[in-house]
């Protein structure tokens, strides 16, 4: 049986990708909402992408609202992801919703058994130090973004793809995996160009239901 230790482990090699990503955002999101704002975000939503694409949008002037509706139509995939995993959750209302926090795109992935199934153990353990690693990258990316530079030109921009590359490598072990990951990647491609930031991902989600066909 698994163990918090196993989650832990798991979730280490995902500490410094992890890291440099929310160094990268403290960096460019400082200048746009401010050094607290940004370190507060990171705590508060703890989401990569949907953080990255609200900062992006209030760069680029768009409004509050169309920030906050670019952060979560890019969330919304954690519905499908938290109904999966949602079974394995402890507890009564309270402890469900806190444990439910610790669902991150990595950790899911990593709990996932193949089967359907997940282990909570490993989800929970592994999420602690992406958690630590985000916030302390946000910290570092804020407090020493003059000195970092453009993150751009540290090629911080390319860890964000090869993260969920690797990601999506672990979960290719089935034809029936490859087909849904082929057919998602054409939905977000397709729609990308003409559809607000968060509609393609969460679009593309819908490939996913390729797995209830027996």
């Amino acid at each position: 049986m698994s163990s918090y230790r196993d989650g832990l482990r798991a979730g280490l090699p995902f500490v410094l990708p992890t890291f440099a990503i929310g160094m990268s955002f403290g960096v460019l999101a400082e200048p746009v909402i401010g050094g607290f704002a940004a370190i507060a975000m990171s705590f508060l939503v703890f989401g990569g992408s949907a953080q990255f694409a609200s900062v992006g949008v209030l760069a680029a002037g768009g409004s509050l609202a169309a920030a906050v509706s670019a952060g979560v139509l890019i969330n919304l995939r954690f519905l499908p992801m938290g109904v999966s995993a949602a079974p394995v959750l402890r507890g009564g209302p309270p402890r469900r919703a806190v444990e439910a926090q610790t669902l991150t795109d990595a950790s899911w992935a990593l709990a996932g058994r193949g089967d359907g199934g997940f282990d909570r153990q490993v989800m929970i353990g592994a999420t602690l130090p992406q958690a630590l690693a985000w916030w302390g990258g946000t910290i570092a990316g804020v407090l020493g973004g003059e000195l970092l530079g453009d993150p751009e030109a540290l090629g911080l921009d390319a860890i964000f793809p090869a993260f969920y590359l690797a990601l999506l490598v672990g979960e290719l072990k089935s034809r029936r995996a490859i087909t849904a990951a082929v057919l998602g990647a054409a939905i977000a491609l397709c729609l990308a160009p003409f559809t607000p930031p968060g509609v393609p991902i969460v679009t593309a989600a819908l490939a996913a239901l390729i797995g209830l066909r027996r």
